[in-house]
């Protein structure tokens, strides 16, 4: 067996399709196929079952794929060591960036990654917190900012802000004219969220949980927003379709011509900002100057957090 046909079984068991994992491994589907059968055949077991619209993993397989993927990981430590052994800080670092963080924090955070550690250049990929985890198991990421709560993968992790979130309101709304407001007070409101998949979509229906009735795949609204970025539903607020809640390093530093940005009454709510990397990753110097880059970035109006 080889680490390539390993990567293609991780690859199906996340997928549960082989034309997805082929495209994820950037193969055709037809060598991928033919590697896993090969694979199957010299352990003389069926990793998958394959379905007509979907493939499953055999209770056997299970467990192959949990050791596939810990084979992954250790080869990819094999070369952490190797690159520290030289300079841990010299050479690229492959950052995984969520979509509500990476417009806000990334121009202020790559530049002071070029002037504190410029023989480190950030490979940055934006997605979303589960894909982002799937590749920090799979070695395609070093390390990645996301907010909590995630699921434990056994991670390292370090807290790094915890950021307020804040009312945003056509200009013309009668909360514009507030210094704070309420969640409470948001309750009636025409809510504009972000589609499924973003983890902030999911903090704002903690706080305005009056909502969560638009994240069944029911009608609607989800329909209507589903895939939008933060600054999508910032336009459509301007032009007067509802209000939204938003992290405060979204909100513009000059006032806005349509749009009014209002702080919640206390308590307000918050999100944790952190980075994680896997435990194997042996570049420790790499991840304490990103640290320090991120910790150089201005960030108004969070809380800075160091352990």
């Amino acid at each position: 067996m080889t680490l390539t046909e390993l990567r293609y079984i991780v690859a199906v068991a996340r997928e549960k399709h082989f034309g997805r994992a082929a495209e994820a491994c950037f193969v055709s589907q037809p060598t991928l196929s033919v590697a896993i059968k090969k694979l199957e055949e010299e352990l003389d077991v069926k990793i998958f079952e394959r379905g007509a619209s979907e493939v499953s993993v055999t209770p056997l397989g299970e467990e192959i794929v949990r050791q596939a993927q810990s084979v992954i990981e250790q080869a990819a430590a094999i070369k952490e060591i190797a690159k520290r052994g030289k300079d841990p800080i010299s050479g690229p670092l492959r950052l995984g960036i969520i979509y509500t963080i990476g417009p806000y924090l990334l121009p202020d955070l790559v530049k002071q990654a070029i002037e504190r550690v410029p023989q480190m250049p950030l490979i940055i990929q934006e997605n979303f917190t589960t894909k982002l985890l799937e590749m920090l198991r799979t070695g395609d990421l070093d390390a990645a900012i996301m907010a909590e709560p995630f699921p434990d993968t056994g991670l390292a992790v370090a807290p790094l802000y915890d950021e307020p979130f804040m009312a945003a309101v056509p200009k013309t709304h009668p909360l514009a004219k507030r210094r704070s407001i309420t969640a409470e007070e948001l309750k009636n409101e025409t809510m504009l969220l972000l589609g499924t998949g973003h983890c902030f979509r999911d903090h704002v229906l903690e706080v305005c949980p009056e909502y969560a009735r638009f994240s069944s795949d029911a009608e609607g609204i989800r329909k209507s927003f589903e895939g939008s970025s933060l600054e999508t539903i910032k336009y459509m607020v301007a032009s007067g379709m509802g209000v939204t809640v938003v992290p405060q390093l979204s909100v513009p530093k000059e006032p806005q011509s349509h749009v009014t940005y209002v702080r919640f009454a206390a308590p307000v709510p918050t999100r944790r900002v952190v980075l994680a990397w896997r435990r194997t990753f042996t570049r420790y110097e790499a991840i304490a100057a990103l640290r320090n880059a991120i910790y150089a970035c201005e960030l108004p109006g969070v809380k800075r957090l160091t352990d």
